[in-house]
């Protein structure tokens, strides 16, 4: 398994890194203040993969782009699906924000390179 998580393209990686850690914050969310002990299980086991997955496409993108990537793309996955599951309210500014929160990882990608040649 480690062996082809380490040729796996490294946008590949940052994907599954980012949906690691979308499903372990929700289920921290799910896990009521760590009274449901397998939402806690998901959400011990999904940040450790998402930041081991993280780590792996740090090897060959900037961590500059990486982590705006990753905790961009997050935020609004995290948002919307707390607007799904658990009602969360999105005000107009909160969707704003998030427009801002999108519009930033691009211009991140647009001023340079995802993959280094490293």
């Amino acid at each position: 398994m480690n062996n082809i998580l380490m040729t796996s393209p490294p946008a590949l990686l940052l994907a599954l890194a980012i949906c690691a850690e979308v499903i372990a914050t929700n289920a921290l969310r799910a896990s009521d203040g760590f009274k449901h002990w397998p939402a806690v299980a998901i959400t011990a086991v999904g940040y450790v993969c998402a930041f081991y997955l993280l780590g792996l496409s740090l090897k060959h993108i900037p961590v500059g782009a990486a982590y705006a990537i990753w905790s961009g793309v997050g935020t609004v996955l995290t948002a919307a699906i707390g607007y799904v599951v658990f009602r969360d309210a999105l005000s107009t500014l909160s969707l704003l924000g998030i427009g801002l929160v999108i519009a930033g990882v691009v211009l991140i990608q647009l001023g340079k390179p995802a993959v280094s040649a490293v």
